[in-house]
């Protein structure tokens, strides 16, 4: 069911409905489930390098090892500040097979819509590319439910992987932080492939 979709069977008072929670909330996953390598990249809408990262060295990795059946790739939220949290809210109440397209969107806009005179607004323009209305992007980024979920997931990871700084990217369980070139982590990835 889409974001346009729920609001088609909105109630006659105007009541906005966003996707199930479970559904907002849920990993975000690129790539064959069954892969044999998982990477999670925990990061901020809001981080500089994570942008990099997004823009430059993953489309590599999506296109070598993610869309050719060899790594599984979940994007987790870890957001350093209010808006980078905004951000990952918006994009997950986007239609579900949009938001890595809009994750995309997000980090190659980064640096107009985040230094934006009113980055509300401009986030705002990018739900409406993924179909999504004002109204609902105005219930989504104050949904508490949502945020809860999101600041979960960010307080989830800092617990069990000690997530100190964006980009983290773990590879079956080990850690790399920053912003690695694609060469560090073909290096990684074929080593797990040799396996």
């Amino acid at each position: 069911m889409t974001i346009a979709t729920t609001e088609a069977s909105a109630n006659s008072h105007g009541k906005t409905v966003l996707p199930p929670l479970k559904q907002i909330l849920s990993d975000r996953i690129e790539g064959d489930p069954g892969a044999p390598i998982t990477m999670i990249e925990y990061a901020s809408m809001t981080c500089p390098h994570c942008a990099e990262f997004h823009t430059g060295t993953y489309k590599l990795i999506k296109e070598e090892y993610v869309k050719t059946g060899k790594v599984k790739f979940i994007y987790r939220d870890f957001p350093l500040d209010r808006l980078g949290l905004a951000a990952a809210m918006m994009a997950r109440c986007a239609p579900k097979e949009r938001y890595f397209a809009i994750v995309n969107i997000i980090y190659q806009s980064q640096e107009s819509w985040a230094r934006a005179s009113d980055p509300a607004a401009a986030l705002a323009q990018i739900a409406k590319l993924a179909g999504m209305s004002k109204k609902t992007f105005d219930s989504c980024i104050v949904d508490k439910n949502i945020y809860e979920g999101v600041m979960k997931i960010r307080n989830d990871g800092d617990k069990k992987f000690n997530i100190k700084a964006t980009p983290t990217i773990l590879i079956d369980g080990k850690t790399f932080e920053g912003d690695k070139t694609i060469k560090a982590f073909r290096s990684e990835l074929n080593a797990l492939l040799k396996k």
